[in-house]
């Protein structure tokens, strides 16, 4: 495993050498108390107003390596981990990716080798230290790149969270040049002229070629594509937008995966000018608090037992002010111009451009919705789109940046809304079989039987609410058709197994979109079924139709750009990637079609026990199945705090691929690729403009690829924009256009340098550092 670790990222060092490079002389003289003895300290010594502390990042490092290692806890957990890993979908393709994958994405991993290769190193107690044993099992859920397969250990991620105090964008200066990595800050000063000077990019960060840092560093990230991996380093107004005021933004400032890694004890920048910057690296204090905890011991006794000393309740319950506020005030969103709908929680927002690309009208969706605001979401999708048909737009771009998924329903609809005539899939899905499934799937179909699907509300029938939630779900074979858009007659049927590269899989299945019970997985109502089945509207023709991401498209992102390139034959564009030329993927993140939580796979499984039977003595029987295993809790005392993880459960297969690959190992660009510029980085319309001027203008801003009628999708060339006399109206909107740009701001971006009332100050060429 130590090899392994070796090649995901250059900075990703054995534990025992993490040990060694450790050793700190300075701070030994300075103070004879244990590293985690010195972090309680500057803990209780820092003021209780609401922030998280911080402490320096080497010291937190210290202390994580300080943890001895406890062999019969840990081959406890690497063993519970089993049963878990069994429900992940793509281990047989991960050992043996197709070669277009493992030539341009990634390698064959051989997760359950890597699993017996832990447990030996655990029964020969090879691990120095806690952490190296955490960051081996962390790692064995990671280094698929599976957004839906994460697992973080107590010992590696509960302590505490790596940043440094800045974030960084990658811009072309004319967006022709490959991109080059620069201080966020110093773009935003510049663009908003806020310096005199010229911000010079950076060529190397702590003594190493800059690019190849960033490259090695992304791995840290969660998607399996190197070029979505390399935009989820950087800054961006997507991210800002859905979490304004939130620090930091940027996997390299300490976003994402990578705020549990250690960054070093410093940043230093060597720029292409030949001045430097050096800032200290911090971590966050994510315990609730440090008491008793005097060395490494202490450390593993208090919180790494399984029963952590937590405040009750914790984390703290908002008050119903809060809940009030947060519900009722709208996220800003810098960068953005003011839109003409938007969902309070920015999950979905609707914009117009301006002067010659006034036609066009643009709908930003960064998220999904994963949890509450689906309503909100659908109903700002559907009034945006009849304001702009009303108000005479021609085109449409769809800006899916930094959507990483959510309720899967509410890409069909989004999809349908946009093509209702169209096919309603065009992939299915299949799941792992194996024994446990079998087993659950057998007990809910059998639970289900005896109800009626219906639609039914909580407040007409909690008690049938509840048991309605087993009748609607996938492990009930009623829920679900066949590849033939036919039902199922059992649940054998759909299980099969199907073999394939030497592990059995269900038959391949699709949603039945029309069952009346279909809203129950996400709360949504499609547009072309059930309640709103008499929706016919196409407002758009795909051919005016454009579809923007970075890479960062991953989960129902990835069914529905599935759905508009395959089936309505729409455009993809790319954006950023890494410094190389050619296309990039559109897709970047995980094409599994669903990731279940590790406490929910649990639930499966103790649902099938004490729900779905009629008395005690069934229960107990099913107890005594493989599912008993699963009330063990080991895996679940031993998680990080604030951790849930996952696994990824069903793989979507390509309608009419032969070979069933999952989508996951599919490589396939964009139509085109377009690079951030520097006006990008404050200004979103500029993003727009270009792929506006690209698709319809009769202008390239593509270094790759094209938009138009020489592409092999529907030709976006065929009905360009028309050069035409402003309406009054439109010229009145340009104008305050051209008055919010005017008034854009520095402070309206805010950086991680002002993380809340600790601020983190660099030392330039040499001054110190204060934490505030």
């Amino acid at each position: 495993m130590a090899r392994f670790l070796g090649t995901i990222a250059g900075l990703s060092l054995s534990s025992a050498a993490l040990a060694a490079s450790f050793s700190s002389p300075l701070l030994a003289r300075q103070n004879t108390a244990s590293p985690c003895a010195q972090v309680a300290a500057l803990v209780a010594a820092q003021p209780k107003d609401g922030t998280d502390p911080t402490v320096p990042a080497q010291l937190a490092m210290e202390c994580l390596v300080s943890v001895p290692f406890h062999q019969g806890p840990a081959l406890k957990l690497i063993e519970s981990t089993r049963i878990y890993l069994q429900w992940q979908s793509t281990t047989a393709w991960l050992k043996d990716p197709p070669k277009e994958y493992a030539e341009k994405v990634r390698g064959p991993f051989d997760l359950w080798g890597q699993w017996e290769n832990i447990r030996n190193k655990v029964r020969a107690g090879s691990y120095k230290n806690e952490y190296e044993f955490g960051l081996d099992v962390y790692e064995l859920f990671h280094a698929p790149h599976d957004s839906h397969l994460l697992y973080v250990p107590d010992s590696f991620g509960s302590a505490f969270l790596f940043g440094r105090p800045m974030s960084l964008v990658s811009v072309s200066s004319d967006g022709q040049e490959m991109p080059k990595p620069y201080v966020q800050q110093d773009i935003v000063d510049e663009s908003l002229g806020d310096i005199s000077w010229t911000p010079s990019p950076i060529s190397k960060i702590n003594g190493q070629d800059a690019i190849a840092y960033l490259e090695d560093w992304a791995e840290h990230g969660r998607y399996h594509d190197r070029d979505a991996l390399y935009n989820e380093l950087f800054y961006g107004l997507p991210a800002l937008s859905l979490a304004p005021g939130t620090f930091p933004i940027g996997n390299f400032a300490g976003d994402g995966r990578s705020r549990w890694h250690y960054p070093g004890p410093t940043t230093d920048f060597l720029f292409e000018n030949g001045t430097t910057r050096s800032y200290e690296n911090m971590a966050t204090v994510q315990l609730p608090h440090f008491n008793n905890v005097t060395d490494g011991e202490s450390l593993y006794q208090v919180w790494y037992t399984g029963n952590p000393p937590l405040p009750q309740p914790w984390p703290p319950i908002p008050t119903p002010t809060n809940q009030s506020a947060s519900a009722e005030t709208p996220l800003p969103a810098p960068g953005y111009p003011p839109p003409v709908v938007r969902q309070v929680d920015n999950l979905i927002r609707g914009y117009y451009l301006d002067k010659e690309t006034s036609d066009v009208a643009v709908l930003a969706i960064p998220d999904f919705v994963s949890y509450g605001g689906h309503q909100s979401f659908q109903d700002t999708a559907v009034e945006f789109l009849r304001r702009a048909k009303q108000d005479g737009k021609k085109k449409l771009i769809i800006d899916l940046q930094h959507n990483s998924g959510g309720t899967i329903l509410l890409a069909y609809d989004m999809y349908k809304l946009l093509f209702p005539t169209l096919i309603d899939h065009a992939a299915a899905d299949r799941a792992r079989a194996f024994e446990d499934l079998y087993i659950a799937g057998t007990e809910w179909s059998r639970f289900s039987k005896a109800f009626t699907r219906t639609n039914l509300s909580y407040e007409e029938d909690p008690a049938l609410y509840g048991q309605l939630q087993i009748v609607s779900n996938w492990l009930n074979y009623e829920s679900n058709l066949d590849v033939n858009s036919k039902p199922f007659p059992s649940w054998d049927a759909f299980f099969g197994p199907v073999q394939a590269k030497g592990d059995n899989f269900t038959n391949l299945f699709r949603w039945n979109l029309g069952d009346v019970m279909t809203r129950f997985n996400g709360y949504v109502d499609i547009h072309g079924y059930g309640p709103l089945a008499s929706y016919n509207t196409t407002p758009f023709d795909a051919a005016d139709i454009v579809v923007v991401t970075d890479g960062i498209c991953a989960s129902t992102c990835a069914v529905f750009a599935e759905l508009m390139r395959q089936r309505a034959g729409v455009q993809f564009v790319a954006l950023g990637g890494r410094p190389r030329p050619g296309l990039t993927q559109h897709i970047g993140g995980t094409r599994g079609t669903q990731g279940v939580s590790l406490p929910g796979v649990r639930s499966i499984a103790n649902d099938t026990i004490t729900f779905t039977n009629s008395s005690l003595a069934e229960s107990q029987e099913l107890n005594k199945t493989v599912l008993g295993q699963y009330w063990e809790q080991t895996f679940f005392d031993r998680a990080a705090l604030f951790s849930a993880g996952g696994i990824n459960f069903r793989d979507a297969i390509r309608d009419g691929d032969e070979t069933q690959t999952p989508l996951q190992f599919v490589y396939e660009t964009a139509d085109c690729r377009i690079l951030y510029t520097k006006p990008m980085m404050v200004d979103m319309t500029a993003l727009w403009k270009r792929v506006a001027e690209t698709a319809w203008g009769g202008k390239n801003h593509c270094v790759a690829g094209s938009l138009g009628a020489g592409n092999s999708h529907a030709g976006a060339g065929a009905n360009r924009l028309r050069k035409r006399e402003l309406t009054s109206e439109e010229q009145a909107f340009s104008e305050q256009m051209a008055q919010w740009r005017r008034g854009l701001k520095v402070e309206d971006y805010p950086s991680t340098s002002e993380n809340g009332p600790r601020k983190f100050k660099s030392r330039a060429n040499g001054g110190a550092l204060a934490l505030n």
